[in-house]
């Protein structure tokens, strides 16, 4: 059994100071990938005993970044999906282990009035075709900020969020496409009707107190692997982001 953890921590240096090690610890993962580090190189010096740390930084400083620790050392480690356009702000890391390739990826925000919804489409059509060329050689497991609530149920407030960043139709049918393409939403696998379950809450409008929130953190696998998945969780319970951690626990 394989335990994964995915968790956007929203500034890994802060993360630090509200809790990160003491979760990080408990929660003996055998994949911990983190995104929006906003850190680079030589900024922070993490002693994670037992574990291989991988890091891929945006040029662009304080801004988007992932890592990922393993306790298993990968055959290979990717960063980027290969096209230059879409590789400079640190969003992708892939290890490729004996049956299958983790993926994390923190997914480009439409941002406010949309400005990079046009970027953004272009980035999903890439980064599936990414994920369809891995998954021709092994299962994919995928997590991350994918910055999108793929139905109703993933939001507390979908009326008025219709056409905001994250909850757009464009954005939804992206995600849509992608599990269309093979892939299983694997929190829904195992509680889709489970409501008002959330992995981000507006740091604004006390958010999180009143759990008005949205599920954009996911772990996407190949559906050749729907038998090998033996349970999700989101620990809505942890505090030190914006963001709280998704886990996954798969017999691979």
């Amino acid at each position: 059994m394989k335990k994964l953890i995915s968790w956007n921590v929203n500034g890994l240096r802060a993360c630090v100071t509200k809790g990160f090690l003491e979760f990080f610890n408990d929660i003996d993962a055998d994949i911990f990938c983190v995104q929006e580090t906003k850190l680079q190189q030589g900024q922070i010096d993490l002693d994670l005993p037992g574990y291989h740390q991988y890091w891929n930084y945006a040029e662009k400083k304080g801004y988007s970044g992932t890592a990922m620790f393993t306790k298993e050392e990968p055959l290979n480690v990717f960063y980027g999906i290969g096209i230059d356009e879409h590789d400079k702000e640190g969003r992708v890391i892939t290890a490729e282990f004996e049956k299958f390739y983790a993926v994390t990826c923190y997914t480009p925000n439409s941002q406010n009035e949309l400005k990079r919804l046009e970027y953004r489409m272009t980035w999903e059509d890439a980064f599936l075709e990414y994920l369809k060329k891995l998954d021709s050689s092994k299962p994919v497991i995928l997590c991350g900020d994918l910055n999108v609530a793929h139905k109703e149920i993933d939001l507390k407030n979908p009326k008025t969020n219709r056409k905001n960043a994250g909850f757009t139709d464009e954005e939804r049918s992206k995600m849509t496409a992608l599990l269309d393409s093979g892939f299983t939403d694997t929190f829904r696998h195992f509680y889709p009707e489970k409501e008002q379950i959330y992995s981000w809450w507006s740091y604004r409008f006390k958010a999180r107190e009143k759990n008005a929130g949205w599920r954009i953190d996911y772990f996407i696998t190949s559906k050749s692997i729907d038998d090998k998945l033996l349970g999700a969780d989101i620990h809505t319970d942890i505090f030190g982001s914006d963001h709280c951690p998704v886990e996954l626990t798969v017999d691979l």
